[in-house]
């Protein structure tokens, strides 16, 4: 059976993959969006179907204020002694020279829960992973953080020792067991055990167009007994600029029951500027991180290696499994439509750094009810419901009703990326005209901008629904209206899709890690809640 890579579309970063008897499980990453770390599942490793998430409410993760890319980072999945086991990071500073990172461990008889309340363990670094050795015992394996001015803030990966009984670390244990190479930017660790031997496998390079994976193995885990495997790295994209996929790097290894072996990665795929922009010199990634699967080999030495070289495949072959998903699924990313008439959001929508509650809205009976709170700016309080673009071409539409008495209230469909990348149509007062208006505005890397402005279009008194439209190609995207939800008017206002790309950061910036969304949000920023009814929502993708 063939698979296509990637196999999750769209912001899918950082994944941990595991098999449990003939069931895959991946987790990914999701920074400061809502719900805390993506879960998918299948039984074939081609056809996954997201599956609740772990870290779902308040209680067991808030995000108010944590800047953009911080959050959630690299999740790792394990499962041993009857239990699910999920080890993530939360970065409340994602800039340097600081991370200021919590560690937390929860468990769960099953993957769809009840997940314990999680534990704090340490914050020496991010991006930690838990070894079960075969002897009993459990390391947690992380990238070290170094802070200081004149060392190198990678400072390699630490093993220590967890006592699953307390659910607490021995940091008398600690130790570095790898400092990686001259590459540089250490980090996402996965410890395997195979033929009495540990291997360590290690993303590094940066996690941008120079990303790569690293493997070093050692016949114990005394500190810096590792050796790195000849002809390092695993797999890579800097050698094949050309290639669909690039950046492959941060990830972790799976077997079949038949005994091959997989590796899931991230990956990004960009799109070139027809001037070849020299802040992006190999593309924009629209569609943010997202996972691949490179099938791997076991040489005569005992080493890893990739089906077909080390910057993998765009299409890799799997055993053919019995799957009840396999030819009767279609992947949610082709087509998303939503009436609301369910009490609780579906699994494709995701709020930002809190959990959708009464605060931003309800939903349920057909509608889907935004309250108006903070800007798109707002990392506290911010009633936004959005869904991942998972194609380069797409449309996406919604009917609104909203009737505001001041400008300072908004609402209306969005496409985001971040609190500094962002743009959107919507609907607000204008109080010299007298009428609700329709109007786009932008925010370019922090700096706003509204467009229509004196031309925003006057929305008849008589009309109380109003139809919104995006209509993404790639490069460039607009908006569109409709008073009747037939005839469509296009606003005369062409975006620039790169804006809402990884390489869209600024300068000095940390970096851009997630990926642009599609969605929904009502601003009230007068702080009175007025209140935007959604009638629906849908997401179909197109041709170029």
């Amino acid at each position: 059976m063939l698979v296509e890579n990637p196999i999750l579309r769209g912001f899918h970063a950082d994944p941990s993959i595991i098999r449990v008897g003939g069931d895959y499980y991946i987790a990914n990453s999701t920074f400061e969006w809502y719900p805390g770390v993506r879960l998918h599942h299948s039984r074939d490793l081609k056809h996954w179907e997201t599956i609740p998430s772990p870290l779902r409410d308040s209680s067991m993760l808030d995000m108010r204020g944590i800047p953009s890319s911080g959050g959630v980072w690299a999740p790792d999945l394990s499962y041993a002694d009857g239990l699910f086991w999920l080890i993530y990071t939360v970065v409340r500073q994602p800039a340097n020279p600081f991370k200021d990172v919590t560690n937390f461990v929860t468990t769960a008889p099953s993957i769809e829960g009840p997940w314990s309340k999680p534990v704090r363990l340490n914050g020496v670094g991010f991006d930690p992973s838990l070894f079960h050795d075969d002897d009993g015992r459990k390391y947690l394996v992380q990238q070290t953080w170094d802070h200081r001015e004149w060392h190198h803030p990678f400072d390699g990966i630490t093993v220590t020792e967890f006592d699953p009984t307390t659910m607490r670390l021995k940091p008398e244990t600690a130790r570095t067991i790898w400092r990686g190479d001259d590459t540089g930017f250490i980090e996402g660790p996965h410890l395997y055990k195979r033929n009495g031997l540990y291997y360590l496998f290690v993303a590094q390079g940066g996690t941008t167009y120079t990303h790569q994976e690293a493997v070093a193995r050692s016949a114990t885990l005394a500190a810096l007994s590792f050796e790195a495997m000849p002809g390092n790295p695993l797999i890579s994209n800097y050698e094949t600029p050309r290639k669909r996929l690039q950046k492959q790097g941060h990830g972790s290894l799976v077997d079949t029951p038949d005994g091959r072996w997989y590796y899931a990665s991230l990956c990004g795929r960009p799109w070139h500027h027809d001037d070849e922009s020299s802040v992006a010199p190999r593309g924009w990634c629209t569609l943010g991180r997202e996972t691949s699967l490179q099938e791997v080999v076991w040489d005569d030495e005992g080493w890893p290696r990739i089906v077909g070289g080390r910057a993998g495949r765009d299409v890799v072959d799997v055993p053919d499994v019995e799957s009840p998903a396999a030819g009767d699924s279609v992947s949610p990313a082709r087509h998303h439509h939503d009436e609301f008439d369910e009490p609780r959001l579906g699994l494709d929508w995701n709020t930002l750094r809190m959990p959708f509650d009464e605060r931003m809205g309800r939903t349920g009976r057909g509608r889907l009810e935004l309250r108006g709170q903070g800007s798109l700016r707002d990392a506290f309080e911010l009633s936004l419901v959005a869904r991942r673009w998972q194609a380069f071409a797409f449309r996406a539409e919604t009917k609104m009703r909203f009737d505001p008495d001041t400008y300072q209230a908004m609402a209306g469909l969005t496409n985001y990326y971040n609190d500094l990348c962002w743009s959107w149509v919507f609907v607000t007062y204008d109080k010299s005209r007298g009428c609700r208006v329709i109007d786009v505005a932008e925010c370019v890397r922090g700096e706003y901008r509204t467009y229509l402005r004196d031309q925003a279009v006057a929305i008849p008194d008589d009309v109380e629904w109003v139809w919104l439209r995006t209509a993404v190609c790639t490069r460039s995207y607009g908006y569109e209206y409709s008073f009747d939800g037939q005839t469509w008017f296009a606003l005369s206002v062409t975006l620039d899709a790169a804006v809402l790309s990884d390489e869209a950061a600024p300068a000095g910036h940390c970096g851009f890690f997630t990926g642009a969304f599609v969605g929904l949000a009502a601003v009230d920023y007068s702080g009175y809640g007025a209140t935007a009814a959604f009638d629906y929502f849908d997401y179909r993708e197109t041709s170029e």
